[in-house]
């Protein structure tokens, strides 16, 4: 059996919302730390993919995608507006590519996110990308097993904190088969245990 490592939890406080608990790069800040620049959209990269998950809801306005849906970042630097309008003032701006967000509302080229603190605002499209990630529930307080398969008689291979990274693969509404962000390990981990993906949701 290959020895278990934990992956550290850090700390960063932001601006006027006390401690924010992060893990990995995964920082989010304050805009007063923020940087200013992000970067554009590449044309060949689809800004959303269509989900695979949408009985029950309700079609977006400008898309015909399912809302609410997730959705990841597609750039570090990325900011949220009280408004869906660069006339609008920022609320935050995200600092970790991957991170996983949901959209609640369509307007124009502009979507309303929710993130996993349940922080909500408004995005700009081309910012959002239809790749799947997730985290650890931040509601976790212990740490969750990364299997070496979708079993929870399987090897462990890592615990992990609340709000670790990792990309989806595939979900068969049990078990999600991910990627740890930045690290090169994979395994499986019970969906429950995941914010990014919807309860019974299959992901191929």
């Amino acid at each position: 059996m290959r020895p278990r490592h934990k992956h550290p939890t850090g700390k960063k406080r932001g601006k006027g919302h006390g401690t924010l608990a992060v893990a990995f790069s995964a920082v989010l800040v304050g805009v007063a730390l923020a940087a200013a620049f992000i970067a554009p959209a590449s044309v060949s990269d689809p800004v959303e993919a269509a989900p695979a998950f949408n009985a029950g809801w309700k079609k977006g306005r400008e898309t015909g995608f399912p809302v609410p849906r997730y959705v990841s970042l597609k750039f570090a630097n990325s900011r949220m507006r009280v408004g869906p309008s660069t006339d609008y003032g920022s609320r935050w701006v995200y600092k970790a590519q991957g991170l996983p967000m949901e959209i609640t509302e369509e307007f124009g080229n502009w979507r309303q996110v929710r993130d996993y603190d349940g922080i909500s605002g408004w995005m700009y499209a081309p910012l959002l990308s239809g790749r799947r990630t997730a985290v650890i529930g931040p509601w976790i307080e212990t740490t969750v097993p990364l299997h070496r398969s979708a079993s929870s008689r399987a090897t462990i291979l890592a615990d992990l904190e609340a709000k670790v990274r990792m990309s989806i693969n595939e979900c068969d509404g049990h078990w999600c088969e991910v990627s740890l962000i930045g690290h090169n390990l994979k395994g499986y981990v019970e969906q429950a245990s995941l914010w990014g993906v919807y309860p019974g949701e299959t992901i191929k």
